[in-house]
């Protein structure tokens, strides 16, 4: 089945990123592989819901895996979202030591 294929694609492609993240060179880097586990994530949230209504099962287990893909893209999201507050106030603080 296609669907599954690209499930495991995506749901694979999120480890991956994360992993490559810890082992980045820098913070940009660090950043870059968070945003692109983030939007590997959701991906596969969409496949999951395609399985989900697309075949109609109602499968409790489709339900569960659907919440958890879900969490792990809340915690993704909020890495990111710190990461660039996180930069953003590095900038400013530059910016105010060159003043």
């Amino acid at each position: 089945m296609v669907i599954v294929k690209q499930l495991m694609r995506s749901a694979s492609s999120v480890g991956a990123n994360v992993f490559e993240a810890k082992n980045s060179s820098s913070r940009i880097e660090f950043k870059r592989y968070y945003e692109i586990a983030l939007k590997s994530c959701n991906e596969s949230k969409y496949w999951i819901c395609l399985l989900r209504d697309g075949f109609d099962k109602k499968d409790e287990e489709l339900s569960n895996i659907l919440k958890e893909a879900d969490e792990i893209s809340r915690i993704l999201a909020a890495s990111v979202i710190k990461l660039k507050k996180n930069k953003a106030a590095d900038s400013n603080n530059d910016n105010s030591e060159i003043n």
